[in-house]
């Protein structure tokens, strides 16, 4: 239900809806401070990524590549970067629509340039795949809080190390923090809800979810094939759990609040059901 004054709440983005002028000097101070970032971000990457000079731009359909595990981390971070930077957009005192919109304008102007550098790049190509995720992710942000006038769908995720990587560290990771990163085996992207949003007369706790995750295994190569001919068995994999959405626990710290609203996009540890072409199988703890 959306609230006709006062504050609706809307996961932690609590929208004002009575009137207000915005706070237009923080406003123009969130401006710059995202066009720094925003450039920094770009300057970076173009230095560390982006090893070989730039060619001529070219367009590659990477669709097939680690059984769209990669697509679901466009979507993911696409949605954070729209949630989070909304958040911060809410704290200058502009409207809801305003604050929506900014964040997830800024979920795809935020990679796009990525995508374009990609483009120019000898070493990879410019993914429409990527795009369709990127545009993806901010419109799931979006699509909720005009819906809703809040976030009924959490995406999350979780990661472990696997012993993939050291069949080709320079692929899936060297270092524990490129492991993480770059072994797609053992991530999960997630899809937390409670069923308290939907059923609101419901005695479920408003706090417990239930989470549907994807996964992969069994890939030490982007293609399923070339995995296959090193003598993996690559393979999707779907995941049934609980979860909790952090941010419907009640406190009255401001900090708590934020720390809740900040570790929201990380599943939680717990029990799950593991799909897969193994069958059905049962992880007492799995993250």
């Amino acid at each position: 239900m959306v609230a006709k004054q006062g504050w609706a709440q809307s996961d932690s983005l609590q929208v004002d809806t009575t009137e207000q002028r915005p706070n237009y000097r923080r406003l123009r101070a969130i401006f710059a401070g995202q066009s720094i970032l925003y450039a920094g971000t770009l300057v970076g990457l173009s230095k560390a990524w982006y090893k070989n000079d730039p060619t001529h731009f070219k367009i590659k359909d990477d669709t097939y590549e680690w059984l769209q595990m990669d697509k679901m981390g466009h979507l993911y971070t696409s949605y954070q970067i729209a949630r989070h930077t909304a958040a911060i957009y809410k704290t200058a005192g502009i409207s809801k629509r305003q604050m929506i919109v900014y964040g997830a304008v800024s979920g795809i102007i935020f990679q796009t340039p990525i995508e374009i550098l990609d483009g120019f790049s000898p070493d990879y190509g410019f993914s429409p795949g990527d795009m369709i995720a990127n545009v993806a992710g901010s419109t799931l942000f979006y699509g909720q809080m005009a819906l809703w006038d809040e976030i009924r769908i959490q995406p999350k995720f979780s990661t472990h190390f696997t012993g993939y990587s050291k069949v080709r560290p320079g692929l899936l990771g060297e270092t524990p923090a490129e492991r993480l990163l770059k072994d797609y085996n053992g991530q999960t992207y997630w899809f937390s809800g409670s069923p308290k949003s939907f059923l609101p007369g419901s005695k479920w706790p408003a706090w417990l979810c239930l989470s549907v995750g994807y996964g992969i295994d069994g890939m030490v190569s982007a293609e399923t094939n070339l995995s296959r001919e090193m003598g993996y068995k690559p393979g999707r994999q779907f995941y049934l759990s609980i979860d909790v959405d952090l941010t419907k626990l009640n406190t009255r710290s401001k900090f708590l609040k934020t720390l809740a609203f900040i570790t929201n996009s990380i599943k939680i540890p717990a029990p799950a059901l593991v799909v897969s072409g193994k069958g059905i199988q049962f992880a007492p703890l799995y993250f």
